[in-house]
């Protein structure tokens, strides 16, 4: 049961919730990459077949003192290259909270392959959300506090969401493991040293 739907020009994030009168209920938070990006990156990988078949072409029929044999090399290789980025595009990403079990993490590649993480509960210390900037740009993140490990952990790998699609999430997560999101919320407080 689809609970909301919001999307924007690059995402749209889908929460699924089995009901709203059970709090044990799982979660399921999807953020997927729109489909014209989708159909892009296979497009791409139809030019990259047809490359690949060109050049294939072009060697045999052509012989091997040609010119010609250089451009069907680089047809060849680029076709290739073309193909294995294909391979590492993301087309989904979710979080699916089970509160008495922990999170899994999922990416699902273009290539039909999904990379899962189990995170249990215990080892969660707190959720939180970071702005990162860089020279270019700066985007929110949602980041786990862990148990036992020194850097955070991304809950979104790959894709880069709004914060109108990481808050839901975000306090999700928090009511599941039990801290208060006001409390996560306060002014910063700068301690002087000296």
């Amino acid at each position: 049961m689809v609970s909301s739907c919001l999307s924007d020009k690059r995402y749209t994030y889908i929460h699924e919730s089995e009901s709203e009168a059970n709090r044990e209920a799982i979660d399921i938070y999807h953020v997927i990459i729109n489909g014209s990006r989708v159909t892009g990156y296979a497009h791409l990988r139809g030019l990259a077949f047809f490359l690949v078949g060109l050049a294939i072409s072009m060697y045999c029929l052509l012989g091997k003192d040609n010119r010609v044999r250089t451009l069907s090399w680089s047809c060849l290789l680029s076709g290739f290259f073309v193909m294995i980025q294909s391979r590492k595009i993301v087309k989904k990403e979710s979080v699916i909270i089970m509160p008495t079990f922990g999170i899994q993490l999922e990416t699902q590649y273009l290539s039909g392959k999904t990379v899962s993480r189990f995170i249990p509960i215990d080892k969660i210390l707190k959720p939180v959300l970071v702005e990162c900037v860089t020279p270019v740009t700066w985007y929110w993140c949602l980041s786990l506090f862990l148990r036992g490990e020194e850097q955070l952990t991304l809950v979104f790998k790959e894709l880069r969401p709004s914060l109108k699609m990481l808050v839901p999430i975000w306090k999700a997560l928090c009511s599941v493991i039990g801290t208060d999101q006001s409390e996560m919320m306060t002014e910063e407080e700068h301690v002087v040293a000296g």
